[in-house]
């Protein structure tokens, strides 16, 4: 029984690994870019003290160009930061609720509440030192 027991705590695990970072119990340090959608993106959001949102599409050139930069960023703040991405083509109405003309933008929240933003692909000491304002 014991035996039965470890491996099922070892499939949940696994199983929370494979469902995406941002879906992990609280305590997790989420070190790559969680996905949020339409539906789940005010829980998401709010479920982290500093969250910044890359909004982006499929078929835009700098938001590409960019998505390497917060790939590094999402490692290097790990436990700070969670940073997630929303595709503004799948998701337009989270998009629209904040006004967004221009991809890429990066929206900071800090305990749910949008906070700064930064427009288009820039570089990455830029958008550091605009995160350092809110930790």
């Amino acid at each position: 029984m014991s035996d039965d027991w470890e491996l099922e705590r070892i499939r949940l695990k696994k199983m929370r690994e494979l469902l995406g970072a941002g879906r992990e119990e609280k305590g997790v340090v989420i070190a790559k870019p969680v996905k949020v959608t339409d539906a789940d993106f005010d829980e998401m959001v709010s479920k982290y003290p500093v969250v910044v949102v890359d909004f982006w599409a499929e078929w835009c050139g700098p938001c590409h160009a960019i998505a390497p930069i917060i790939e590094e960023l999402a490692e290097e703040y790990a436990g700070k930061v969670v940073f997630m991405k929303l595709n503004v083509d799948e998701n337009p109405r989270t998009a629209a609720r904040f006004g967004i003309m221009s991809i890429p933008t990066l929206m900071i929240f800090v305990n749910g509440k949008p906070v700064d933003a930064i427009v288009g692909a820039v570089p990455k000491p830029m958008i550091e030192a605009k995160l350092r304002r809110y930790l």
